[in-house]
């Protein structure tokens, strides 16, 4: 069994995980931090993780980009592995944590989705093919109106992964409208949208002469995340320092 603790246990995502690993016999949550905390959770809550005294094999994030710092500070300093799953990360941030996975285990990913980690394998078998038949290939991606970057770290990772399987990587294009010109070759357009509760929404577009091809993730709630980040724990737990991605869990 793999001992967790939960850091932003309290946010929407922190809650997720708590149901999900009370109905698993091979996880549990020994502990939680966050900076609210009203008494309802069935393991006990820290504001910090200096304060927290309880025994833990990894910590699963799900709090703020603001709070990163000092978790990965920590985790390098007590040999903890980490579950990095915040989002919206500075070049600075994420350059810490590859530092701390010279000390520790740490997986961190664009998207803790399994089937998006599926996707992504997908991809990069097929973008050379249909690339070099001449399609064109163009990424969407819908969230709901309070996520603030755009485009999504899912939506770069999966045109990160349709290059991966290209021998000449294309570029990327954020926005058309300033462009009175035809489509160019070898580049991957990427559109934002949000609006609504959309949970997250990413569809890969192939399109090529008289056919069209798609790919398409569609994420109904949270819960997708969790599983994904619960499973990642559960990979995590012992491993030696290093950088790991869901790729390797869904290996």
């Amino acid at each position: 069994m793999v001992k967790i603790i939960m850091h932003g246990c309290n946010g929407k995502m922190g809650q997720v995980i708590t149901k999900l690993v009370a109905d698993d016999d091979n996880a549990q949550i020994v502990a939680g931090i966050d900076i609210f905390d009203d008494g309802h959770n069935a393991y006990p809550v820290f504001s910090s993780l200096e304060e927290c005294d309880v025994q833990a094999d990894v910590v699963i994030d799900f709090a703020s980009a603001k709070a990163v710092d000092a978790l990965i500070d920590y985790c390098a300093a007590h040999r903890l592995p980490l579950v990095l799953c915040t989002t919206g990360l500075s070049e600075e941030q994420i350059a810490k944590a590859e530092a701390a996975s010279h000390k520790t285990a740490v997986l961190r990913s664009a998207n803790m989705s399994l089937g998006i980690n599926t996707l992504f394998k997908i991809l990069k078998s097929v973008s050379p093919l249909l690339a070099e038949a001449g399609f064109d290939i163009e990424i969407v991606e819908k969230h709901h109106h309070f996520k603030v970057d755009a485009p999504s770290g899912t939506a770069l990772a999966l045109a990160d992964a349709v290059n991966e399987g290209l021998p000449e990587p294309y570029s990327y294009k954020f926005d058309r409208s300033a462009d009175r010109v035809p489509r160019p070759k070898n580049e991957i357009g990427i559109s934002a949208v949000r609006g609504g509760t959309i949970v997250g929404e990413h569809d890969v577009i192939f399109a090529g002469e008289d056919e069209v091809i798609e790919f398409k993730h569609t994420a109904y709630s949270k819960t997708v995340f969790a599983k994904g980040a619960v499973e990642a724990a559960k990979f995590l737990k012992g491993k030696p320092a290093g950088m790991y991605t869901m790729k390797e869990v869904t290996e």
